[in-house]
């Protein structure tokens, strides 16, 4: 028996909010742990950090380390250095970002 639309649009609604709930509940733990890292701490600009990001999650997926995006600029494999790292500094002038 078929479904009516309005009943799927309904399911659609339900899975929709489930999945933005379960997204933030997935930001808020990858912030936290980037806070405890120190993160907030550093000056570093977000398409770095992007890059690092996609790096780790590519360690993890057993990609040994290879970053998913490319930097601005980049062509895939043909960076000629090292992966970028993210730099140690001071305080990052007040910026809470994450």
């Amino acid at each position: 028996m078929k479904k009516p639309s309005s009943k799927i649009r309904e399911e659609i609604a339900r899975l929709q909010e489930r999945l933005k709930a379960a997204e933030t509940r997935e930001a808020e733990r990858i912030g936290r742990i980037a806070l405890r890292a120190g993160l907030s701490e550093i000056e570093v600009e977000e398409a770095d950090l992007q890059a690092a990001f996609e790096e780790l999650a590519g360690r993890f997926r057993g990609k040994a380390g290879k970053a998913i995006g490319n930097r601005v600029g980049e062509v895939e494999g043909e960076s000629g250095g090292p992966s970028p790292e993210v730099p140690a500094g001071g305080p990052a002038d007040g910026a809470d970002e994450v």
